[in-house]
């Protein structure tokens, strides 16, 4: 439903500007879409980023885990010692514990944070599949002389014939491109 309320402008200005041209009217237009989903899951390149991405972020969520277990197992310790430790004593391990705690908050921000090492991998890996995506779609825009073409997910428009439907041919200049 998104994706249908963010096309609609832009149908109904390409309808106002078609409209308005009546020599592109009698011609006709030429319209294509373009699965998201599907680019997604077919095109190895991306199966190949998920994979590596699931990799990475597996590694740094168990790096957090094990620095919360650390300062949980601290603060038992902390907890059963406590009535028996001197004033010195339970200062040095609250100051250990908070220290524990703001590395462990450094460390989320560093990684999950805005601009983070996780953003950061997230645009390595997706920036150039958009790009390739992009040029396959002109390419297959260009050759098959279309004049629009849409990317929607599966959820995208509401009714749309299955001939306008160039996903394959899209994956098919993805894998030339890859070549």
């Amino acid at each position: 439903m998104k994706t249908m309320m963010k096309l609609l402008p832009v149908v109904l200005l390409l309808l106002v500007a078609f409209a308005a041209v009546p020599q592109v009217n009698a011609q006709g237009i030429k319209i294509g879409y373009v699965d998201d989903q599907r680019i997604v899951q077919e095109y190895k390149a991306f199966q190949k980023a998920q994979q590596e991405w699931d990799l990475e972020q597996t590694a740094w969520e168990e790096e957090a885990q094990s620095k919360q277990l650390e300062i949980q197992e601290l603060l038992d310790e902390y907890d059963k010692q406590k009535l028996i430790l001197s004033d010195e004593k339970k200062k040095e391990k609250e100051a250990t514990i908070r220290t524990k705690q703001e590395a462990l908050d450094a460390y989320t921000r560093q990684v999950f944070g805005p601009g983070g090492t996780a953003e950061r991998k997230q645009q390595q890996l997706l920036v150039p599949l958009q790009d390739n995506v992009t040029k396959a779609i002109e390419a297959v825009a260009i050759e098959g002389n279309y004049d629009v073409i849409f990317t929607v997910t599966s959820s995208g428009l509401g009714y749309i014939k299955e001939i306008y439907d160039i996903t394959e041919k899209v994956l098919s200049q993805l894998d030339n491109i890859e070549q």
